[in-house]
């Protein structure tokens, strides 16, 4: 194979390519004779038939998969001799003059073709040392922790049937039926036929519990709410809405013996314990708000560290990723970006930086990673599966075999594991200073660092 290099600028290369005629026939010889055997043509036994007559029965159906072939082999080839490796699926464009291909279909003429890509950058790590990192930590104080007890004594509280006439008050356990409806249509997710709620746990929509205060067993009532505008269901933020209530039973609550006893029914071994246990938990969580915290101020200081070209392909790519979802937010709204206060040609511009953005911190903590020998266990991937697998109660057979059935959608599942992995390296080699920190600050920082979608999307 002959090649020429016509492009070479930046990451961007184009290679003019030629495959002889006579390697094409070669090929094309062996591959006949390789179906010889297998070929059932009427008048001839198996394995029988005239080699002129099979080429010429199958000569061009069969000589295209030989240029594909030699094709593929050759673009491969090609990169490995030049040590390259592509950001993308090379483009290969075939001449379009279709005498000319009739020529090389009939072996009367060099196959020629162009191959243009872009090849993935040298990523040359930085100094990890250098980074410098301030890493927020917050002490479990006990109102935390006496919060969080008493939280598992209300839930453990036992209750029991009020006399029958007697009216709902605050605290008492209710078990209500319920149809929602937003407009006068009911809504996804707004009807039950039998829920326990307890009036002021501040479970339900504001508004809607106090309205449950004098109602008794067999009582109906339209509730009239309104959802918060920070609602999760999209659908149903800010919208006033009316629930058909129906109460079911009423309960009042009873006094509980906190002590060792209480303790033992949720299967520990005194209230020593249960404390020390929520302490834990709620350690963990703040552990895990400040490893967000880092883990973002780790991927700014490597965007900083390292500035390079990146292919304009997976750009491309990564930001139509990002402005698919944008517009589908958009729309799904009813907003534009004048409500937003910027412009489409900005929010592009943005969008680009961060799609640019991802593509490098990607780049940069695949070298990390392979660099350092970073690895996903079995173990370590399998408990991601069955963590994504617990996210769907009662779909998780269907989740399972999803991923499973999905190589691509199995393999993501170690993106995240492995980041964190080369992001948790960084950490160690980085300067890294501890500084304490309210909860309350500690949300606030993490909630900026969540602000943008700047993940790094890998492209090992």
């Amino acid at each position: 194979m002959q090649v020429n290099e016509t492009l070479n600028e930046g990451l961007k290369r184009t290679l003019e390519m030629r495959i002889p005629a006579a390697e094409l026939s070669k090929k094309l010889d062996d591959k006949l004779n390789e179906l010889k055997s297998t070929v059932n043509l009427k008048g001839f036994r198996p394995g029988k038939v005239p080699f002129a007559h099979m080429k010429k029965t199958y000569g061009r159906s069969v000589m295209g998969d030989v240029m594909q072939d030699a094709i593929n082999v050759g673009v491969q080839s090609t990169l490995e001799e030049r040590k390259e490796k592509a950001a993308m699926q090379p483009k290969i464009d075939l001449p379009e003059d279709e005498a000319i291909l009739t020529k090389v279909f009939e072996g009367e003429a060099d196959l020629e073709f162009s191959m243009s890509y872009e090849v993935l950058p040298e990523v040359k790590l930085g100094d990890f040392k250098k980074i410098k990192i301030e890493r927020p930590t917050v002490e479990v104080d006990e109102a935390d922790i006496q919060q969080q007890f008493d939280a598992i004594v209300e839930q453990n509280r036992p209750y029991e049937a009020k006399a029958e006439g007697e009216a709902a008050v605050e605290g008492d356990r209710l078990n209500i039926k319920f149809l929602g409806k937003v407009d006068g249509e009911p809504f996804e997710g707004g009807a039950s036929d039998g829920s326990p709620l307890v009036i002021g746990s501040n479970q339900f929509i504001p508004g809607f519990e106090e309205q449950l205060v004098g109602l008794k067993v067999g009582d109906k009532k339209v509730v009239e709410v309104k959802f918060p505008d920070e609602y999760r269901a999209e659908n149903l933020a800010g919208k006033d809405a009316t629930f058909d209530v129906e109460v079911l039973g009423i309960e009042a609550a009873k006094d509980v013996a906190v002590d060792d006893e209480f303790a033992k029914g949720l299967g520990l071994e005194s209230l020593d314990q249960l404390r020390e246990m929520i302490k834990d938990q709620i350690g963990g969580q703040f552990k895990q708000l400040s490893a967000t915290r880092v883990k973002r101020l780790v991927l700014d200081a490597l965007d900083e560290l390292h500035k390079f070209d990146v292919p304009s392909q997976l750009v491309e790519q990564e930001f139509k990723g990002i402005w698919d979802r944008v517009m589908h937010d958009i729309e799904h709204h009813g907003r534009s970006f004048e409500d937003e206060g910027t412009t489409e040609e900005k929010a592009r511009a943005e969008y680009t930086a961060i799609a640019e953005r991802r593509v490098r911190l990607g780049l940069v903590i695949a070298e990390i990673g392979n660099a350092n020998d970073v690895q996903v266990t079995e173990e370590e991937h399998q408990q991601a599966l069955i963590a994504e697998v617990q996210k769907y109660p009662g779909q998780e057979q269907q989740v399972y075999d999803y991923f499973r059935n999905n190589q691509q959608a199995l393999a993501g599942l170690r993106a995240p594991i492995f980041e964190d992995k080369v992001v948790n390296y960084v950490v160690e080699l980085a300067d890294v200073e501890d500084k304490t920190v309210t909860k309350e600050e500690l949300v606030k920082l993490v909630e900026e660092s969540e602000e943008e979608d700047l993940e790094p999307h890998n492209h090992d």
